[in-house]
């Protein structure tokens, strides 16, 4: 994937090759199954490790 640029730290805990670059981190996780991205969550919903939308839903408080 060339030309992936991202301006915003990223705030995933998670060491991997695709760190940094957000549109590399979220086709991988799309291609291989692995959920939501650590980054699309809080500091604290990120330390919870579930990557489910159900997660990221009651992290952002749109459900409880």
């Amino acid at each position: 994937m060339n030309g992936c640029v991202n301006t915003r730290p990223c705030p995933c805990t998670y060491d991997c090759p695709r760190h940094g670059r957000c549109c590399e981190c979220v086709a991988h996780h799309r291609d291989h199954g692995e959920g939501v991205p650590g980054c699309f969550f809080s500091p604290e919903g990120e330390a919870s490790y579930d990557r489910s939308i159900e997660a990221l839903a009651r992290d952002h408080g749109l459900i409880s």
